[in-house]
């Protein structure tokens, strides 16, 4: 019985050895799995880092984005039809012929020949046939002056003409019947008919020409009026001039050099000018002109001055008498970039251009300029053969940069 009592009791403690072992293996069980567990969290984790590194990624992309964008934040966008509508215009720079320039200022003169002045046919007070202005366009025999005798002294010239008229010709009439009766000589007659002719041509002058109002003054030639050289209200006496007519087929342009640039004079060979009234700039090849002369004359501040003159045709509206700036070409330059003046625009003492990106896209870009010919400028730095300018319209292009800057716009496709 305590044999049976004892293996009951070695049972017990058998069987709960076995159940304290199994609850170790599956503890071990666990914790292996737990380990598993955590070590594939470590893989999330290495994912999550790879994916933490894909957002930086994108935030770099991001970033370079951005940055390609600022790249171009200075562009400015103007659509094709916009630019058109503008007049914006384009060229690729080429180098080209640019010559060295002296810049002064002369004047204009109407070439000898091609002027005339209106006289006083009487002595007379001068009064203006509507409005006569310097400049104006005229027709030959377009009344210009009414010159009035009216309460003289000497009473109305015209009158008196037309006295002496009437009477040289009754004594010529009187004269011709007595030399046909040899009662007079042929000398004697012929003083009387001359004096008859003169009264004849002076009253006929001045009798096609009168009214109630006065003695008409026309222009002698078709032209322009050059100056008036009387005023309303002046009395002038017969022969004064009264006003000045030009018909500006040929002019001059006269140049005052400097005389540090006497050297320079003989490679001159033709000039630009630039007249104030229009602002407009001409060059002397498009008007047939030609060098006359050049030589030295002294100046009214004691200084020396070279005149420089040249002819040319007028084809234009230009107005002899007037002071022009003047650009004097002389020794040529080659492969020089230029750009006309249209193409530039200027703040604050700088010059800028815009240049042609694409289709729609341009950029202001900074230049610095050299010799100025009146018509174009040579350009030292800042553009280069083969950019696209925008050469005319720039200021609108100007005007599109202050609101259609888009600092995002990309050239990748």
């Amino acid at each position: 019985m305590k044999k049976i009592i004892f293996m009951g009791v070695m049972g017990l403690f058998l069987l709960g050895s076995c159940n304290s072992k199994s609850g170790d293996g599956h503890e071990g069980h666990n914790h292996e799995t737990e380990k598993h567990d955590h070590e594939g969290c470590d893989h999330d984790h290495e994912g999550e880092g790879h994916n933490h590194e894909g957002e930086k990624h994108d935030h770099e992309g991001h970033n370079h984005g951005e940055e390609a964008a600022g790249g171009h934040s200075d562009e400015i966008i103007l659509p094709p039809a916009k630019a058109q509508a503008a007049g914006v215009k384009s060229n690729v720079i080429e180098p080209g012929i640019f010559h060295q320039v002296i810049k002064t200022s002369g004047q204009v003169m109407a070439a000898q020949g091609d002027e005339s002045v209106a006289v006083a046919t009487v002595a007379g007070v001068v009064s203006f046939r509507g409005k006569v202005i310097e400049g104006m366009s005229v027709s030959k025999g377009t009344p210009l002056v009414t010159l009035s005798s009216k309460h003289m002294a000497d009473g109305d010239p015209v009158e008196r003409v037309r006295i002496a008229y009437e009477v040289s010709k009754k004594e010529y009439e009187r004269m011709k019947a007595l030399v046909a009766n040899k009662i007079v000589s042929e000398k004697d007659f012929a003083q009387a008919e001359q004096a008859y002719e003169n009264a004849r041509i002076s009253y006929e002058a001045v009798a096609k020409n009168n009214s109630a109002s006065g003695q008409a003054v026309t222009s002698p030639i078709g032209g322009y009026i050059k100056s008036l050289l009387v005023k309303e209200g002046d009395y002038v006496s017969v022969g004064q001039p009264l006003v000045s007519i030009t018909q500006n087929r040929k002019l001059f342009l006269r140049a005052d050099v400097s005389e540090k640039y006497y050297q320079y004079l003989r490679t001159i060979g033709s000039a630009n000018f630039c007249t104030p009234y229009n602002n407009k700039v001409y060059a002397l090849k498009d008007l047939d002109g030609r060098l006359l002369s050049y030589g030295k004359a002294s100046g009214g501040d004691g200084g020396y001055y070279v005149p420089v003159t040249f002819e040319f045709d007028n084809k234009g509206d230009i107005i002899p008498g007037s002071f022009v700036e003047i650009f004097l070409l002389s020794s040529p330059l080659e492969n020089v970039i230029s750009l006309p003046h249209s193409a530039l625009t200027e703040e604050q003492g700088s010059f800028f251009v815009y240049l042609q990106l694409d289709e729609e896209g341009y950029k202001k870009q900074p230049v610095t300029l050299g010799a100025d010919n009146g018509e174009s400028v040579q350009i030292l730095s800042g553009v280069k053969a083969g950019d696209r300018v925008v050469t005319e319209g720039a200021y609108q292009v100007k005007l599109a940069s202050a609101t259609n800057a888009i600092p995002a716009h990309s050239h990748e496709h």
